[in-house]
């Protein structure tokens, strides 16, 4: 696994690369820009992240992309880790690898400002540093500002304790294989999420896949039936009032996104004779109790869906009497407040 850290000045690249170093990650690095462009960018501070720490200095140096990618493909085995991801070149470079995995990091600009006064023992004026910083976010062609948006795993560190960093990091599971390679639970439930960007109903968006031996045999999302007006054109009078969740559902005119992937899928190719060969269903909301009647029928074996809803013990109820598995997928987090 490759790690590469982009973030803002003093937000914390160094400390989340030495954490890795002691999760048994190497440190590399690609040769520095010049010294013209690195003051001008910085505005002549030294905003170094290494402070002279042995443990932190790179083994590898390379002097381009190709050849610290060239590296890493031969070495995939191990674990390196790799500061200051600031060009996209660099980045574009890196997303092409399966093994590569890409964090951001970034706190308050008066935090940051501060981290960097006690760094350098002098004062340095405020506006100053917002100059420095905002020419580092936004000035072309490597705006970090881009670069960071990009990542994969986004963290704000606030924290004035690297001990607390360090139990956020540790909470992230930043070596979890699943980030490098979803799983089939967050490869399913992803095309549910996508599925459910074609919902046009008022109250929720609701995405479904149906899917039997790691195969998808039927997609859908929630909405009005065919030739009649869409839900957000006024085509369902109870989803476009102000009825609760759960409410009036028998009034409702929207196909729920598992009825329209069993409908699509038919019972015939959900279930086999085989218990084995039967259906998963996969969800980004939990089934209300109509659709768990309906799925019950279908013949699927198990159903997985990511958020709850008001009626999950109704829909609990009723698939356990059905010996259907029903359970709750909870991606790696992407993102962490320190």
């Amino acid at each position: 696994m490759l790690i590469g850290i982009s973030g803002t000045v003093c937000a914390g690249k160094t400390e989340v690369a030495r954490y890795l170093t002691f999760q048994g990650f190497e440190r590399i690095a690609l040769l520095e820009p010049s010294l013209e462009e690195k003051g001008n960018l910085n505005g002549n501070y030294d905003v170094g992240n290494d402070d002279g720490d042995e443990s932190l200095q790179p083994k590898n140096v390379f002097s381009n992309i190709g050849q610290l990618v060239d590296f890493v493909t031969e070495n995939y085995r191990d674990n390196y880790v790799l500061c200051d991801v600031e060009r996209l070149d660099v980045l574009e470079a890196l997303q092409k690898r399966p093994f590569f995995l890409h964090v951001s990091i970034d706190a308050p600009v008066q935090r940051r400002h501060s981290r960097l006064k006690t760094k350098n023992k002098t004062e340095i004026p405020l506006t100053s540093f917002i100059e420095m910083c905002d020419l580092q976010l936004y000035s072309k062609p490597h705006p970090l500002a881009q670069i960071m948006n990009q990542a994969q795993i986004k963290i704000i560190n606030s924290s004035l304790s690297v001990k607390d960093l360090y139990v956020q990091l540790s909470e992230l599971k930043l070596l979890d294989k699943s980030r490098l390679r979803p799983s089939w639970d967050s490869y399913f439930m992803r095309l549910a999420d996508l599925a459910a960007l074609r919902s046009n109903c008022m109250k929720r968006r609701v995405g479904c896949v149906v899917v039997r031996g790691n195969r998808v045999i039927a997609t859908g999302y929630n909405g009005t039936p065919r030739n009649l007006p869409n839900c957000n054109e006024g085509g369902c009078p109870r989803c476009n009032m102000g009825h609760g969740s759960g409410a009036e559902l028998s009034t409702c005119l929207c196909l729920h996104a598992e009825e329209n992937a069993l409908l699509e899928a038919g019972r015939d190719r959900i279930s086999r004779s085989h218990p084995d060969e039967r259906g998963v269903l996969y969800c980004n909301t939990c089934p209300c109790l109509t659709c768990s009647i309906k799925i019950v029928q279908s013949g699927i074996k198990e159903v997985v869906y990511a958020q709850s809803y008001s009626m999950d013990e109704s829909s609990h109820r009723v698939m356990s009497q059905a010996n259907i598995i029903l359970r709750q997928f909870s991606p790696p987090v992407e993102g962490v407040f320190i």
